[in-house]
């Protein structure tokens, strides 16, 4: 996205430090942001103080941005876990796997669920976010992944929700997302065997909405970008809304929900040609 310097602008500097303390680094573009895991020597892992950084990236998003890329420097997308998390000692600062063990259910759904902050915020915010993968996206990362309204995807890109075959389950919001992408069967199917699903059959069940040569990612996710980006902002996050709220709504539920957008959405262009702006 060949952008002028000037028009290149930078998220506050706290959150900024705090992103780049987690292994993330984070763009505004116009309306565009880009969140980048950018920590390609660990093939991207994951860590409690990258979940906080992404939710609080996910708040200042929802203020800044219509369009969301989440993307990735290096060979993978996301290893998941950062493997130090499984060792005695964890990781620096953060509750290992034992302490999470054994701590009493009210203070683990306390805990678990400020991780799982970090991913919903793709999927509940009312931006289009779209997840760039290449390589490797595996437990935490194909969560990241799934957090995601689209996924574009590389030729070389692989998925996994290895979590049961360490004795755990996906927890970071990766089990509804991955339902509604491709069906409880396949889901099941994907995460009882563990096993890889590569580009070509990610696209084939409706994991991956395109996939492209390895090359051609980035030039895509950008037009994919550039097309939400045409049409105004405040229609494309009222659609989204009623797209997320369809899911569970029922059907004059989700009619009443329509006529209240479009009443809205009316009443605004309205005010837009009376006032000339």
């Amino acid at each position: 996205m060949n952008v002028p310097i000037e028009d290149r602008e930078t998220p506050p500097a706290d959150l900024a430090d705090q992103a780049s303390a987690a292994g993330l680094r984070l763009t505004l573009t116009g309306r565009r942001a880009d969140v980048v895991l950018d920590d390609p020597q660990r093939r991207n892992a994951q860590t409690p103080a990258m979940w906080r950084a992404l939710a609080a990236a996910g708040t200042w998003a929802a203020e800044v941005a219509d369009v969301v890329v989440i993307r990735a420097r290096g060979a993978s997308f996301s290893a998941g876990l950062d493997r130090r998390a499984f060792g005695p000692g964890g990781l620096p600062g953060e509750p290992g796997l034992r302490e999470l063990a054994r701590m009493r259910q009210a203070e683990l759904d306390v805990t678990i669920a400020s991780y799982q902050a970090g991913f919903s915020t793709w999927s509940d915010g009312p931006f289009v976010s779209v997840a760039a993968v290449q390589g490797h996206a595996v437990g935490a990362g194909f969560q990241l992944a799934l957090a995601c309204d689209v996924r574009i995807a590389a030729e070389d890109a692989r998925f996994a929700m290895r979590e049961p075959a360490l004795g755990l389950v996906p927890d970071l919001g990766g089990t509804g997302a991955l339902v509604d992408a491709v069906g409880y069967a396949r889901a099941v199917d994907i995460c009882a065997t563990a096993r890889w699903v590569d580009a070509v059959e990610a696209e084939r069940i409706g994991l991956a909405q395109a996939v492209v040569p390895a090359s051609g990612l980035a030039p895509a996710v950008d037009a994919f970008a550039q097309a939400v980006l045409a049409n105004p902002g405040p229609a494309v996050r009222a659609t989204k809304g009623l797209l997320r709220g369809a899911r569970d709504a029922a059907r004059p539920s989700q009619l009443a929900a329509e006529r209240l957008a479009q009443g809205e959405r009316l009443r605004a262009l309205l005010r837009e040609a009376v006032t000339g702006g």
